[in-house]
């Protein structure tokens, strides 16, 4: 009973360079530490020759097919900016000639306005064509609280008039469908 209330201690050093520590503690009875084995020291293998062989690089498929898809890819960038350049160019030539036209369509209306004298047109409608001022009881004003539209229909047709109106109608919705 002695023997259990002992402390062990153990030392610093370990036995042969394994992780077993050396000391008295681990002795078994009636061995000593001479019976401890050392360990033994194995003989490395007889170095082979080397025999000169050329390792073959090979380039896997997936990094075959990869470079040819960045590779396709870098194409259509440059296409796309080519189509992105020309779109561009085809803009500002579009909109140089938009503002000439502008500038024309201005000065045509400048001059449609001076060729125009209400005078002269009173002139010719009264001369020429037999026109005159209408007299107070031959005008109506229709006054009404909303804006309103209307269309006087000549009745005189008949159905003549209706069907080439449906008719009308009908061609109308067509061409619309065509566009779309």
């Amino acid at each position: 009973m002695a023997e259990a209330a002992r402390v062990l201690e153990f030392p610093d050093d370990y036995i042969a360079g394994t992780a077993a520590p050396a000391g008295e503690a681990y002795a078994l009875p009636g061995i000593g530490p001479a019976a401890i084995p050392l360990p033994r020291e194995e003989a490395l293998p007889a170095p082979r020759p080397e025999i000169a062989i050329e390792k073959a690089h090979g380039v896997s498929l997936f990094t075959l097919f990869g470079a040819v898809f960045v590779a396709v890819l870098m194409v259509f960038i440059v296409l796309a900016y080519i189509n992105y350049n020309e779109v561009t160019n085809e803009i500002v030539r579009l909109g140089a000639q938009l503002d000439s036209l502008t500038e024309q369509k201005s000065k045509l209306e400048i001059e449609y306005e001076s060729v125009i004298d209400m005078k002269e047109v009173e002139r010719y409608a009264r001369d020429v064509l037999g026109m005159s001022k209408p007299d107070t009881n031959q005008v109506f004003v229709v006054q009404t609280a909303t804006q309103d539209k209307a269309e006087v229909i000549d009745r005189s047709g008949g159905e003549a008039n209706a069907l080439k109106g449906f008719g009308t109608f009908i061609s109308s919705l067509l061409e619309y469908f065509r566009k779309n």
